[in-house]
């Protein structure tokens, strides 16, 4: 059985944030994951997750102004410093919080930025934080999301481009960050491609397509999935990141049918 992560920016959001650690926790969950941390102290976040005996599992760098529509900064060649100055918070962050992987969104182009540019800054951006991770003893995570549906534009919207990168770094602690929902839109043959790319998938997200809901309200068979991860021997997180289309807990049955 996969070991299932609760994302707390999709879940249980009929709720206040900091009490969805405990929903959670309660409805059977023993790690937990958001998209930010940044809005919060870090230590009141560990006291949710020490309180609730939760493991945090991952969250994502900084990306820029999110309400604005931002979704990173890695490709930006104006945004070098900031990105830096994400990276560390991002570090200083895991530290209190207790997990060895964050993700980095790598960002909407431009229309007006050269891609060969866009591409070049993502690359150093990367290295630079791989680098920056590799000696705090943690795991940079990519992730590739769909630019058909959710982010047009995004600058890696196949795991073919992750790879591409992973291929460009000097760094053995960079991971592919997969995502079934988005995948599913981009790629399809979701189980023979996360066979193939094992060795370099250091975490999973899912949701159910179309809608982005909970498995069993689309065409993805997550019975199947699961079982495939199991007989792969995939041994990370796998986290729920789907948009409850009734209150969390009652959207759970594919969680408690794998338990």
């Amino acid at each position: 059985m996969p070991r299932f992560v609760a994302n707390l920016s999709m879940l249980f959001t009929e709720v206040p944030f900091l009490e969805r650690f405990a929903r959670a926790r309660a409805a059977g969950f023993t790690a937990v994951e958001y998209l930010f941390p940044y809005d919060w102290p870090a230590e009141q976040l560990a006291e949710q997750l020490r309180e609730q005996g939760l493991n945090q599992v991952l969250f994502n760098l900084p990306p820029g102004d999110w309400q604005a529509g931002e979704r990173g900064i890695a490709c930006l060649p104006d945004r070098v410093e900031e990105f830096r100055a994400g990276v560390d918070q991002g570090i200083t962050y895991a530290r209190v919080l207790g997990n060895r992987q964050l993700n980095c969104l790598a960002g909407l182009k431009p229309a007006d930025l050269d891609g060969q540019i866009a591409w070049e800054t993502l690359v150093a951006n990367v290295q630079y934080a791989a680098d920056r991770f590799a000696d705090a003893g943690l795991t940079l995570c990519l992730e590739a999301i769909n630019s058909r549906v959710d982010m047009p534009g995004f600058m890696l919207d196949t795991t073919g481009k992750v790879m591409a990168l992973l291929e460009e770094l000097d760094a053995d602690n960079v991971r592919l960050q997969y995502d079934v929902y988005h995948m599913q839109i981009m790629e399809g043959d979701v189980i023979r491609t996360m066979e193939c790319l094992l060795p370099w998938i250091g975490h999973i997200q899912f949701a159910d397509n179309p809608g982005r809901h909970e498995p069993g309200s689309g065409e993805i068979n997550f019975s199947n999935v699961f079982a495939a991860l199991d007989r792969m021997g995939y041994q990370g997180w796998v986290s729920a990141e789907y948009r409850p289309s009734l209150v969390t807990e009652d959207t759970l049955s594919w969680f408690r049918s794998a338990n």
